[in-house]
């Protein structure tokens, strides 16, 4: 099929290649630490770091597109190739979404409701929950790739983008696209108010039972926890937004470059930093792996 060229505007492709491998290996290097650490200490066996575990795991496969996003500077990708780029992006975007609302549920039952956590999140129910994270990013994905990459591009194949996001390649289009746009936008608010729903009224109910607590170490200990959830949420819905349901008159070939290599590869380096690397848990447990490797046989 045609080849699909990338246009960088500005930036230089050889710097911004040597950046990007740099924040590469910080991310995978990350990512893998915490999914070892989460994997080995006993301690970490919880329903928290099990979903801290996952949303480590769409990190990695976010960032592990990077290497062909470094072929795309420099090069072309067929149509193939595009589609299967757009397809992962849709797919980790989507149960990322859906999984930091389920993160905000289980910190709501943690809080609200300690004596019945046992129940409510037992093994059976995490894994549930992380399935459908990953089916609801799957379908997400089969709906909206399909249906871009079936559009005549009769224009210029070169994307003012750093790889192939659907708003980007919707642009090369020389037919009418605006009723798919609808369609887009009305998916994409589904896929956000749903999640925003679930993580506003839980951190409704988390803020009324701390705002009881008598303990200033039990509200203080809760709100870390919670702090590091929002960041997170802030971080990833807010590039969210601005990418699929800002009108086109907010948007720039430069500002939406720089939001997606925020959200694309920023953002997995941030969340093992935000999420885990200051949390005592996190930090006590490689610890005490790093004793283990340096104790004598």
């Amino acid at each position: 099929g045609w080849p699909m060229k990338t246009s960088l505007g500005d930036l230089t492709p050889g710097h911004l290649c040597l950046l990007i491998f740099s924040i590469f290996l910080m991310a995978v290097t990350w990512n893998i630490t915490l999914i070892l650490l989460i994997h080995i200490d006993s301690s970490l066996h919880t329903p928290m770091y099990f979903f801290i575990n996952q949303l480590s795991l769409i990190d990695l496969t976010y960032i592990c597109h990077c290497p062909q996003n470094l072929e795309l500077f420099s090069g072309s990708v067929d149509v193939l190739g595009c589609g299967t780029q757009m397809y992962f992006y849709l797919q980790l975007g989507g149960a990322e979404y859906c999984l930091l609302a389920a993160m905000a549920y289980d910190r709501y039952v943690a809080i609200c409701h300690p004596l019945r956590y046992s129940v409510l999140r037992s093994q059976r129910v995490c894994l549930l929950l992380a399935s459908g994270c990953w089916f609801v990013g799957s379908g997400d994905g089969f709906m909206l790739t399909p249906i871009t990459m079936t559009f005549p591009f009769c224009r210029s194949h070169e994307i003012h983008h750093f790889f192939c996001e659907v708003p980007a390649v919707l642009k090369l289009s020389c037919s009418d696209t605006s009723l798919y746009k609808i369609f887009m936008y009305l998916c994409c608010v589904i896929m956000l108010l749903i999640p925003v729903t679930v993580i506003s009224v839980s951190y409704y109910f988390i803020i009324l039972t701390i705002h009881k607590m008598n303990s200033a170490e039990g509200r203080k200990k809760a709100f870390t926890t919670c702090s590091s959830h929002m960041t997170v949420v802030s971080l990833f819905y807010g590039a969210a937004i601005y990418n699929y349901m800002l009108p086109s008159s907010h948007h720039t070939p430069e500002k939406d470059m720089m939001v997606s290599f925020f959200y694309t590869i920023l953002t997995p380096v941030l969340n093992p930093i935000i999420y885990s690397f200051r949390n005592k848990d996190v930090t006590g447990a490689l610890k005490k792996m790093l004793r283990m490797q340096k104790a004598p046989y």
